[in-house]
């Protein structure tokens, strides 16, 4: 940090953080958009990526001769992190904590919503049709969180307190998990899949995750099966998925986070009825912004006098270590 005020950089899309008049008293700030982000990095200390899926960053790179931390506005610093930002020592901070039972609620309900055959009963309603028929309890039934982070750990105490057997797919083997109880290699997914009702992705997006659900975990889960995905897209081979899902392979899906967002109007999973699809909006619960924005003012003020950071990210790992 520079011995005179700090140099702050804001990189925005619409709105700006609310806490930004505490900042100027502290900071100089420069607020830009992506396209104006080259001529503002030069000279700076620290950036906001309060547009937090932007990828500009490693263009700009090269300009960046100050810089000695990052705070993304986000949970996954997947779209951030690259060689360059990995071998400097550059600081590189996220917002873990602030989705994390927003997402654990998002993903109850959805299995709610696929357990009690909500879209069903939404589209006889609009028919004007009257069909009684059964539906399914949750408790009981087993789910598989594959992320056993933050988010992963919410997930596992709220579903465990309706009654569901939970169980979690990290780095690493354990049995004795605080909240998942077992937690299964990433490697045995494909062995362990098939005993579990609900398949929950929540792990960040790393060359290890990437791809982690094709056809093969697919074929081995159960028939009457579910998977939920609320991490990234990118985690599931959508094509594969979607072949999956049309022919019975399983049961069905609710989809918040796609390869390609928005999803392309020519996507076969727009067309399958046992698909839920939502706009990447599981953690956006009301007054999340204002919570990003408190989560970074905290971090402002540590870093200005030098104290310990909040939710350092391990760049090689890309994530917060801890869970």
């Amino acid at each position: 940090m520079s011995a005179a005020r700090p140099v702050l950089v804001v990189l925005y899309k619409d709105d700006l953080p609310d806490c930004m008049p505490l900042i100027e008293a502290a900071a100089e700030v420069r607020y830009v958009r992506a396209a104006e982000l080259a001529r503002a990095i030069p000279g700076a200390d620290a950036l906001l990526l309060w547009d937090f899926f932007s990828s500009a960053v490693e263009d700009v790179w090269t300009h960046a001769d100050s810089l000695k931390w990052i705070h993304v506005a986000a949970a996954g610093v997947d779209k951030l992190l690259f060689d360059g930002l990995r071998q400097s020592g550059v600081v590189v901070t996220n917002s873990r904590g602030i989705f994390d039972r927003p997402i654990a609620e998002f993903v109850l309900g959805s299995i709610l919503a696929m357990a009690k055959d909500l879209p069903g009963s939404l589209r006889r309603q609009w028919d004007g049709v009257w069909a009684h028929r059964e539906t399914e309890r949750i408790d009981n039934a087993r789910a598989l969180i594959v992320g056993t982070g933050s988010i992963g750990r919410e997930t596992a105490r709220l579903l465990r307190a309706v009654g569901m057997r939970i169980e979690g797919v990290g780095r690493t083997t354990r049995t004795d998990d605080a909240d998942f109880g077992t937690v299964h290699a990433s490697t045995d997914l494909k062995a362990v899949v098939g005993e579990h009702d609900y398949v929950v992705l929540i792990a960040p997006l790393t060359d290890a995750t990437r791809g982690l659900v094709d056809a093969s975990i697919l074929a081995a889960m159960k028939p009457s099966a579910r998977l939920i995905n609320v991490g990234r897209g990118e985690l599931v081979h959508e094509g594969a998925l979607a072949d999956a899902l049309s022919h019975g392979v399983i049961a069905g899906a609710a989809l918040d986070v796609f390869s390609t967002e928005p999803l392309p109007a020519t996507s076969p999973l727009w067309r399958l009825d046992n698909v839920l699809i939502s706009a990447h909006l599981s953690g956006d619960a009301a007054g999340w912004l204002e919570r990003l924005s408190a989560l970074f003012a905290d971090n402002f003020d540590r870093y200005t006098a030098g104290a310990v950071l909040l939710n350092v990210v391990d760049k090689e790992l890309g994530f917060v270590p801890g869970g």
